[in-house]
C-alpha cells in the first residue's frame, strides 16, 4: 500500500526523495515523511496529508545530505497524524526506519520492549521494528546482524528500509510479502517499493525476494537471507519509460489511462494472435500447456476489478472451452479450506502482481499441489515469479487507483486464453476461432470511436452528479460489467452504487426504484437483449430514470430510456471491452463534477499489499 523511496550517492538526497514520493503518492497519501543523514544526525520532517503538504512545510536548506529515506503512508495502525507518519525511530533517534506491511505480533513485541525500558511515541506497529533492532544492536554491535535477528522474531509482512547514524554510508533493506526494488546508478543507489519512483534516474534494477536483507552502499549491494546465506541477483532492465508515468497533458491519470485503452488492448494482443491459423501463441504457458489442456476444472482467483474480469473470463471459458470454471474472491479462498483436486488449475489475476490476498491464494493452491498460473501486469512481480506459468497483460504502468486499462487488458488476455484452449481442446473450429480473433482485432478501433465523442456521457454526468444512489444492471457477459461500473462510481465519486444481474432486480432492488434512482442498463444486442428490454420496461413502469448502454443501431431501447450511450457492436464475449468504456467515463466525469480527487480517492490505495 504505502510508498517507499531511498537514495544514497553523491547528489543531494532530498529532491530525489521528494520526486519519488510524488510518483508513489497513488500508493498512500494519508501522511508523508523524510529523513536525511546530515552532519552526523538525522534531519526529519513528517506531515499529515499529501506530499505537496510535506514539501510546503519543508525548509529544504535544513535537509542537506546525500543519503536519505522517504515514505508516503496509507494508515493501518494509528490515525493519520505526524506522530504516526513514517519514518519511525529508536529511543535515541539514531535509527530511522520506513515500512510497508503489517507486523501481526507487534503487541507482544511492544510489551517485551517496554519491559526493557523502551518508550514508544506512536500507535503504529512499525515503530516496534526500530526499537527491536535497537535492543539487539545494543548487544551485537553489528547492525546488519541485528536487523536479521530482529526480523526472525517478526510475524507479518514488511518492506523495510533502515538508516542509522552509526553507518552513515549504508542503507539496509529487507522484504517479506511487500515489494522492494533496488536501482543501480553510477556511484549511486536507489530503493523503492515500485520502480516508477526511480525510472527517471535508472533502468537497472534488482527485485528483492521474500526473506532477504540487502546491505547497500553507493557502489554495491550485498544480499543475504535471514540465515546469513549470500544470494546473487541478476540486474534487470526496466521496460517502461518516464513518459508512461506522466499525465502527458491530461488533467488526471485516470482519464489518460482510459484514453490509452485502444493502445493497451492492442499491446495485450501484440505478437500473440495467429489470425491465418485461427490460433493464439502465449509463450508464458508453453511449459504448462499440456497440464492446462488436461484440466478438469479452472478456478479463477482475484480481488476487486480483477475479480470482475475473472467473472467475464468464466463466461468465456465455459462457453468456448466447455470446462467448469469457478471464480473466487482471493480474500476468502484460503480461509474456506477450498477443495482442490488433481486436475484442477488455479489462475490468479492481479494488476500489480503483489496483491496480498491473491498472493496468499496462490501460495495456498501451490501448497495443495495444483498447477497455478498468473495473469498480471507488472513484470518481475511476486505473482509473476511464483506462478508455474502465466501471461503478462502489457498494459503499462497504471497510476490511477481506480483500475481502467488493466481491466480491459485482462479481458483481452482472457479472450486469447479462451481461443487457445478452445482450439487445442477441439471445441473451436479454425473458422470459429478466426472469427473471434478478427472481432478482437477490431476492438481497439471501436474503443477509439467511443472515446472520440464523450459529449453525451458528460451531459449525463451533469444531470446525475448529485444523485445519492445508482443501480447498474446487466445480463450474461455484461453482468460483471454492471458490477465494474458500480465499483468505479463508488471508488472515485463516493456515490453509493450497486451492480446486479438484471433479472435479480425483482428479488429486492426493485423496491428502491423511484424517480430519484438512476438505473444504468448495459443492453447491447446480444443473446440476452430481449430479457434486458423487459427489465427496462419494469423500471420505467416504476418511474425509474433509465440510462442505457446500447449499440449504434439501437432504436427500441432509445424510445424507452431517458438517456442512451451508443457503442459499436461486437460478438457477445467481447462486448464487455466496449460497454465498460462509457461506465469508466461516467464515473470519471461525475467524480470531477463532485470535486473528488479522482486519482487518489479517499481510503483507497493502489496495490493492496496487506490483508
Amino acid at each position: 500500500m504505502c510508498g517507499i523511496v531511498g537514495y544514497l550517492g553523491e547528489k543531494q538526497a532530498l529532491p530525489i526523495l521528494l520526486d519519488g514520493l510524488r510518483r508513489l503518492e497513488y500508493r498512500g497519501y494519508d501522511s508523508a515523511g523524510i529523513a536525511v543523514l546530515s552532519n552526523g544526525s538525522l534531519a526529519v520532517k513528517k506531515n499529515v496529508g499529501k506530499v505537496a503538504d510535506l514539501i510546503a512545510a519543508l525548509d529544504q536548506t535544513q535537509y542537506r545530505g546525500t543519503i536519505g529515506i522517504g515514505h508516503t503512508r496509507w494508515a493501518t495502525h494509528g490515525v493519520p497524524n505526524e506522530t504516526n507518519a513514517h519514518p519511525h525511530f529508536d529511543c535515541h533517534l539514531k535509527i530511522a526506519l520506513i515500512h510497508n506491511g503489517v507486523i501481526e505480533n507487534f503487541h507482544t513485541l511492544k510489551t517485551m520492549l517496554e519491559s526493557k525500558g523502551h518508550h514508544f511515541r506512536s500507535e503504529t506497529d512499525t515503530e516496534v521494528l526500530a526499537h527491536l533492532i535497537e535492543e539487539i544492536y545494543n548487544s551485537t554491535k553489528d547492525f546488519e546482524l541485528s536487523i536479521r535477528m530482529a526480523l526472525k522474531q517478526v510475524v507479518g509482512t514488511y518492506g523495510l528500509v533502515v538508516t542509522t547514524i552509526d553507518y552513515p554510508d549504508t542503507l539496509f533493506v529487507a522484504r517479506k510479502g511487500s515489494p522492494l526494488v533496488i536501482g543501480y546508478g553510477d556511484g549511486e543507489m536507489y530503493i523503492a517499493s515500485d520502480p516508477s519512483a526511480m525510472v527517471a534516474h535508472t533502468r537497472k534494477v534488482v527485485y528483492l525476494q521474500d526473506g532477504e536483507v540487502a546491505t547497500i552502499t553507493r557502489t554495491s549491494c550485498t544480499i543475504k537471507t535471514l540465515d546469513d546465506e549470500y544470494k546473487h541477483r541478476e540486474i534487470e532492465e526496466l521496460t517502461f519509460s518516464v513518459e508512461q508515468i506522466e499525465k502527458c497533458g491530461y488533467p488526471h491519470f485516470m482519464l489518460k489511462e482510459i484514453h490509452e485503452q485502444p493502445q493497451t488492448i492492442q499491446d495485450s494482443m501484440r505478437g500473440r494472435v495467429l489470425l491465418e491459423e485461427g490460433s493464439v501463441k502465449l509463450g508464458g504457458l508453453d511449459g504448462v500447456l499440456k497440464q492446462l489442456l488436461d484440466a478438469q476444472r479452472i478456478v479463477l482467483v482475484a480481488c476487486g476489478t480483477s475479480w470482475h474480469a475473472a467473472l467475464v473470463g468464466e463466461y468465456m471459458l465455459e462457453q468456448y472451452v466447455r470446462i467448469p470454471v469457478e471464480v473466487d474472491y482471493a480474500s476468502e479462498f484460503r480461509y474456506r479450506d477450498p477443495v482442490l483436486q488433481k486436475g484442477d488449475v488455479v489462475i490468479v489475476i492481479s494488476q500489480s502482481g503483489e496483491t496480498a490476498d491473491t498472493l496468499a491464494a496462490l501460495r495456498e493452491a501451490k501448497a495443495r499441489g495444483v498447477l497455478v498460473l498468473g495473469i498480471c501486469n507488472v513484470v518481475g512481480s511476486t505473482i509473476a515469479r511464483e506462478s508455474d506459468g502465466g501471461v503478462y497483460i502489457h498494459a503499462g504502468p497504471e497510476i490511477g487507483v481506480a483500475s481502467t486499462k488493466a481491466f480491459t487488458s485482462q479481458l483481452t488476455v482472457l479472450a486469447l486464453l479462451t481461443v487457445l484452449l478452445g482450439r487445442k481442446r477441439g471445441i473451436l473450429s479454425k473458422q470459429e476461432a478466426s472469427n473471434i480473433l478478427h472481432e478482437l482485432s477490431l476492438i481497439p478501433e471501436k474503443v477509439q470511436s467511443i472515446l472520440s465523442d464523450t459529449k453525451q456521457i458528460e451531459k449525463i454526468a451533469q444531470e446525475f452528479y448529485n444523485a445519492r444512489n445508482f443501480l447498474y444492471l446487466g445480463r450474461g457477459y455484461n453482468f460483471p460489467v454492471a458490477l465494474e461500473g458500480a465499483l468505479k462510481l463508488k471508488e472515485i465519486s463516493y456515490i453509493h452504487a450497486e451492480g446486479y444481474p438484471a433479472a435479480e432486480m425483482k428479488h429486492g432492488p426493485i423496491a428502491l426504484i423511484d424517480n430519484d434512482m438512476p438505473v444504468v442498463f448495459i443492453a447491447p444486442r446480444d443473446a440476452t437483449y430481449e430479457k434486458v428490454l423487459s427489465n427496462i420496461q419494469e423500471v420505467r413502469a416504476r418511474n425509474g430514470r433509465v440510462i442505457a448502454i446500447v449499440n449504434d443501431s439501437e432504436e427500441e431501447i432509445q424510445r424507452l430510456a431517458e438517456y442512451t450511450i451508443h457503442v459499436p457492436h461486437s460478438i457477445d464475449m467481447l462486448s464487455p471491452l466496449l460497454t465498460v468504456i462509457p461506465l469508466q467515463l461516467l464515473a470519471y466525469y461525475i467524480a470531477v463534477l463532485r470535486g473528488c480527487n479522482v486519482d487518489q480517492p479517499r481510503n483507497l490505495a493502489k496495490s493492496v499489499t496487506v490483508e
